[in-house]
């Protein structure tokens, strides 16, 4: 291994996946196809809930909070594994590494905190109906998500400082289509026990007391709902809180199994890797869209107006 570089000249190279040609490509067309699908399906929900009015209440607030966040987190890392792909180059400076990587950090942990708020959203809508206009006005809904973006900064910059005051040494290889913690740490030249510690401790943190509250209010939500006594009140309760579950696994799923283990084991981080960054962004409005009988009729009628508008211009020329 090379002396340590402390200049910000270095220049990572993002190992990613098969050198082979035809599996580039193969990849190149597998990534371009979800990251489209997760720009089209998370713009058509925004797009439904900012047109409806039936749909400007909080908990739809924070689904649009959440489709930007999905486009944004995916945009942190895909983008440039598909420009490697074309290109052929796996190069990355430090600065590009540092923004990407803080970018990924400050965008995932901000989603985990915003998923915590949706599923505190449900529990007072269904445990404390009566009084949720009051609780989850929009004053209070602004300053939530301004909490979780404030979370996400701290999250993130401190993953960021951790990471990057070390020295790193020649050549400078990522075993990871993007700059991560693990790929990282492993080519330091200096002891990163410590690092490793406060990295899992950290992220320790953000996902079991995100999941801790989550897990909280939905056993809560559920004793609430096995006390009504209509049916239909009964499966409305259970069909929007289970878009929200869904969500929640596979997002928090991969994430423990990646971060939650030592610096050195991770024998399937790229695999498993792919799926949070890239497949579970894709997948959040299709969820949204099936589970949700509002949003489904919401999303019918807007698709019917482009469509009847559209033909009554052409008519009219």
């Amino acid at each position: 291994m090379n002396e340590p570089n402390l200049t910000a000249e270095i220049q990572f190279t993002l190992l990613g996946f098969s050198g082979v040609l035809e599996l580039q490509l193969l990849y190149f067309m597998f990534f371009l196809v979800i990251y489209m699908s997760t720009l089209l399906g998370n713009s058509l929900i925004l797009l439904t809930v900012l047109s409806s009015p039936q749909l400007h209440s909080p908990m739809y607030y924070f689904l649009c909070e959440l489709s930007l966040l999905d486009m944004l987190y995916s945009s942190a890392t895909v983008p440039k594994m598909l420009l490697d792909f074309i290109t052929g180059s796996k190069a990355i400076s430090y600065k590009g590494c540092v923004a990407q990587f803080y970018a990924f950090h400050f965008f995932g942990g901000t989603e985990c905190f915003l998923l915590t708020i949706m599923a505190y959203d449900r529990y007072v809508a269904i445990c404390n109906p009566l009084h949720y206009a009051g609780i989850m006005n929009k004053l209070a809904c602004i300053k939530l998500v301004a909490g979780t973006c404030l979370v996400g900064t701290l999250h993130s910059t401190l993953q960021t400082v951790l990471t990057f005051h070390l020295p790193y040494c020649g050549p400078y290889q990522l075993d990871h289509y993007f700059c991560d913690v693990s790929p990282l740490l492993k080519v330091a030249c200096a002891e990163t026990t410590l690092n490793e510690t406060i990295v899992m401790v950290n992220i320790g943190l953000v996902a079991l007391s995100s999941f801790v509250l989550i897990l909280g209010s939905y056993i809560r939500i559920v004793a609430t709902v096995l006390k009504m006594r209509s049916e239909e009140g009964k499966q409305k309760a259970f069909s929007t809180c289970a878009s929200h579950l869904t969500v929640v696994i596979l997002l928090y799923g991969p994430c423990i199994l990646i971060y939650m283990q030592p610096t050195t084991s991770h024998p399937l981080l790229k695999g498993v890797s792919v799926f949070y960054t890239s497949v579970t962004p894709a997948l959040n409005p299709i969820i949204y869209a099936l589970r949700n009988e509002e949003i489904k009729k919401a999303m019918r009628k807007l698709i019917f107006n482009k469509i009847f508008s559209r033909k009554v211009a052409m008519q009219e020329l």
